[in-house]
Parts: structure tokens; sequence; C-alpha cells
């Protein structure tokens, strides 16, 4: 991976989801961007492995950005596990106060060619009942946006259920 030493000058949401989208392709896991949560939050990357595990990765491309979230915590009832991805050139030690929550909380840094864990996230086991709703709810949003981008007209005719 390039960029994860000094200031990465330009860097992106979007090119952090992509870095982040690659290494965890590396690892089994398939990631979907922008889910809405139950709660109303909306995730920056959600992500299921092998298992069903639900991951949250929260995306922070500058300092303000990360200062001017005070909504993370309501993404983590409804994860195995929360990482925060930071921008290549960010100072990971931002996070490292207890208002992150660096018990539990991972960490990734990325640019748009990959990233690295850089502290594993704790896992919080969802409740059974929770975890099977969820992943129901993730799958039909995948497969929603597949159709739609297969063909766009279905959108204007679209029920939710």
């Amino acid at each position: 991976m390039t960029g994860l030493v000094g200031a990465d000058v330009g860097i992106t949401a979007a090119d952090v989801a992509r870095g982040v989208c690659r290494l965890f392709a590396q690892q089994g896991l398939v990631a979907i961007p922008e889910v809405t949560l139950p709660n109303g939050r909306r995730t920056d990357l959600t992500a299921i492995d092998a298992k069903g595990n639900i991951i949250i990765v929260e995306i922070k491309v500058s300092r303000a950005d990360l200062h001017g979230d005070g909504k993370w915590p309501d993404y983590c009832d409804w994860c195995d596990r929360f990482y925060w991805a930071l921008a290549s050139g960010l100072d990971p030690a931002i996070l490292e106060t207890p208002d992150y929550r660096p018990e539990s909380s991972g960490l990734i840094i990325a640019d748009r060619y990959g990233a690295a864990v850089v502290r594993e996230a704790a896992s919080c086991n969802l409740a059974p009942a929770r975890r099977k709703a969820e992943l129901l709810r993730i799958g039909r949003i995948a497969m929603r946006r597949s159709m739609i981008a297969m063909d766009p007209e279905i959108a204007a005719g679209w029920v939710e259920s």
C-alpha cells in the first residue's frame, strides 16, 4: 500500500473506502457503502465476513471531520466490530482518547490503493435475533441496489418492505 507515511493531500472518503474494500476483499469480507441503520444513522461502510459477523467502518479524512462527528457511538449496537478508517497522513494518535473508545474500536489506515489494520476491533457479539434481522436487511439493500443498477427504471416503482 502506498501513502501510509506522511500527509496524503487530497485523499477523499471515496479513496479510503476503496482502499478498505480492497483490504476486505483480500480477507474474504464483502462490503457495501452507505447503509442506513434502523436507528436512522448511515454507515460509511458495512461489511460481512464468511461467518455472518457484521463490521461497520466509519471513515474520516480530516481532524475536523473526526472531531465534528458525535453520532458514531450509535453504530455500535448494530455490529459485531467497529472500525475507524483514517486517511493516510492523519495521525492515528488522535483516536487514542477515551472519547473514541480505543479499547473496543479498531483502526484502519487507508488510501485509494489499499489499507492496513493498525488495531483490531474488539468483538461485541450481536444478539442472534438482531444479527439475523440485520443480515436479511443488508442483503436486501445490496440486492435492491444491484437490481436498480441493472435496470434503473425499477427504482421508480420500488415498494419498500
